[in-house]
């Protein structure tokens, strides 16, 4: 486990805005109460609670990846209307001690998803 710091850092925040994402024509997550994690150089990422995503369009995969400062990621494929896209969601089930507060949230790969917008709350 790395510790963010000056060379790495990483910066959770709650997102005052609305975010909503949509594949196949459908909203499969619209959320007020959505994160933006900021990490070192990369795009902010929009990190929606579970509870504010239709849960029933997302189903498990077996990919796994490791984020030496976030941890275990699990990753999940996005099913509407017999039209799929593989592993497109992420998420921290056990997170690190320096991200805690994106337990219990879904990311959104923006190449894979028709759209993630950020809205006026």
């Amino acid at each position: 486990m790395k510790i963010p710091g000056p060379d790495h850092p990483i910066a959770v925040t709650p997102n005052k805005n609305r975010v909503r994402v949509t594949f196949g024509g459908k909203v499969i997550a619209d959320s007020t109460r959505a994160l933006s994690l900021k990490e070192a150089s990369y795009p902010v990422v929009q990190y929606i609670p579970r509870g504010d995503a239709d849960m029933s369009l997302l189903q498990p995969t077996s990919h796994h990846t490791h984020c030496p400062y976030k941890g275990e990621a699990s990753y999940f494929t996005v099913a509407v209307d017999g039209k799929t896209t593989q592993n497109a969601v992420w998420s921290y089930p056990t997170p690190f001690p320096a991200v805690k507060e994106i337990e219990g949230h879904l990311a959104f790969y923006p190449d894979r998803v028709d759209k993630i917008e950020v809205l006026p709350a």
